[in-house]
């Protein structure tokens, strides 16, 4: 049984700076994809960065381009998302995904992340 388990998120003000971590089990993901989503109440879950492929090729919505980073670590099967320079809209409960090279199969629990302005 695959499980996606995030850690990190909390209170930070803006400015301030973050970093998730999601733990994968019960299969690997190097040559597939792993990724940050992001959802408030009232609105659809938007993409926020993925890492896919063994050649690990990184996108970014541009709302957090130059501002967060993702990053994989095979070795321990786990992806993180350090977000610097967090403004009050990145407010939102950030959730892990991880797939295939074409779809993502499975998600994590979430964890909310808050900026105070």
């Amino acid at each position: 049984q695959v499980q996606l388990v995030e850690s990190g998120g909390g209170l930070v003000q803006a400015g301030g700076s973050l970093r998730l971590s999601c733990a994968a089990s019960g299969r690997t993901f190097s040559s597939g994809r792993m990724g940050w989503f992001r959802q408030v109440p009232g609105k659809e879950r938007e993409f926020v960065a993925e890492v896919r492929g063994s050649l690990g090729i990184l996108s970014y919505a541009d709302s957090v381009k130059g501002r967060f980073t993702i990053s994989r670590d095979n070795a321990k099967n786990s992806v993180y998302l350090q977000m610097n320079s967090l403004k009050p809209e990145d407010t939102a409960v950030y959730y892990c995904a991880a797939g295939s090279s074409l779809t993502y199969n499975y998600w994590g629990q979430g964890t909310l992340v808050t900026v105070s302005s």
